[in-house]
């Protein structure tokens, strides 16, 4: 399996925001739409920190002008 797992840097510490990530898609307003294998979609307020495709992470990380959060969480 090549998916990998999402997370969220803020005040110095990780939280996962989705799991099995296969699409990671950037958006017109900023941030990201994530989708999982399950169709679980995430849309992030958050800029890429790092990718480890070996280890299966995508780490995002709050912009400077916006605060972070998670704004929608849905099954399709």
């Amino acid at each position: 399996m090549c998916e990998a797992s999402a997370y969220l840097i803020k005040d110095g510490k990780e939280t996962l925001v989705l799991e099995s990530v296969d699409i990671v898609e950037p958006l017109d307003a900023g941030g990201f739409m994530l989708r999982n294998i399950f169709g679980d979609q995430v849309i992030i307020n958050a800029r890429i920190q790092k990718m480890e495709l070996v280890n299966h992470r995508i780490l995002f990380s709050e912009t400077e002008t916006d605060t972070t959060d998670i704004v929608n969480r849905s099954s399709t």
